[in-house]
Formats: structure tokens, C-alpha cells, sequence
């Protein structure tokens, strides 16, 4: 089991049930309408690029939270059009959400386990994930002052 993540806390998971596998979506043409697909976090985006028109949910693995491609995966997804759900899936954890979220993240799957280690408000002390960064502050954007 897992638990999915949002900026409201834990909710309930309603991601459709038979998403495909990028192996079948490029290669057996009956997955070429689906509209749940799964990618490993070191995809490249260009083997489902200007493939959006059916995809509504793209889950990405994240093995493990210090792996990094998954975040450059979902960044170079939203730059290339998908406007979509986009979901982390793996073991991140709450001190990830912010760059998770900035990344172009809509949610993030977490295992059972990681989720008793780090119960939801953990999570929700991050969820607020807009209002502040590290360039806005620099830009004066926020009200907060460089030391």
C-alpha cells in the first residue's frame, strides 16, 4: 500500500487502475490512447514527447530520495506542454516537497512505512511551498529581508 500526498495532507488515491508502462506505450499501438502512464525517473522526455493529447496522469518513479532525475523528468515535462497530473511515486521525504511541488509535481506517493516515519504534518509544514523561496526573497518579493 501506499499513501499519496497533496498540499491538503494525506488523501485518498484516485489514479486511474491500469496505467500503461512506457515500454508499451511506444511500442504496442492498442496504448497509444491511454490516458495513465508510468515512467521510470531516468526516461528520456523525448520518447513521449508531443504524446500528450490522451495522457491525463504521469506517475514517476523515484527510487530513492536522493535521485534527482525524476524532478528534472517532471521540470522538462511541464516545459514541454503536459499539463496533466504529474505524480511522484517512491521514498522521498517531507523535506522534499517544496522542490518536489516547484518541480511541477501535482502529489507524491510515499510507501506505508515512510509515512508512519514521517506522519502527515510533516508533510503540511511544507505544503505552503509558494510562499517563499530563495529568489523571490532575493527579488524582494515577499516581504523578508537579505541579511
Amino acid at each position: 500500500m501506499s499513501v499519496i500526498v497533496t498540499d491538503h495532507g494525506f488523501t485518498p488515491d484516485d489514479w486511474p487502475d491500469s496505467p500503461v508502462s512506457v515500454d508499451s506505450f511506444n511500442h504496442d499501438p492498442a496504448t497509444q490512447d491511454a490516458t495513465a502512464l508510468d515512467l521510470p525517473g531516468d526516461t528520456p522526455p523525448e520518447e513521449i514527447e508531443g504524446r500528450f493529447a490522451a495522457l491525463t496522469h504521469i506517475r514517476i518513479a523515484i527510487p530513492g530520495f536522493g535521485d534527482g532525475r525524476g524532478l528534472t523528468l517532471a521540470r522538462q515535462l511541464r516545459r514541454m506542454g503536459f499539463q496533466g497530473r504529474l505524480r511522484a511515486q517512491g521514498p522521498v521525504i517531507a523535506d522534499q516537497y517544496t522542490m518536489l511541488r516547484r518541480s511541477g509535481f501535482d502529489e507524491v506517493e510515499i510507501p506505508d512505512a515512510l509515512a508512519a516515519r514521517q506522519p502527515e504534518n510533516d508533510w503540511l509544514s511544507r505544503a505552503d511551498w509558494k510562499a517563499t523561496s530563495y529568489q523571490a526573497i532575493l527579488q524582494g518579493k515577499t516581504g523578508k529581508q537579505v541579511a
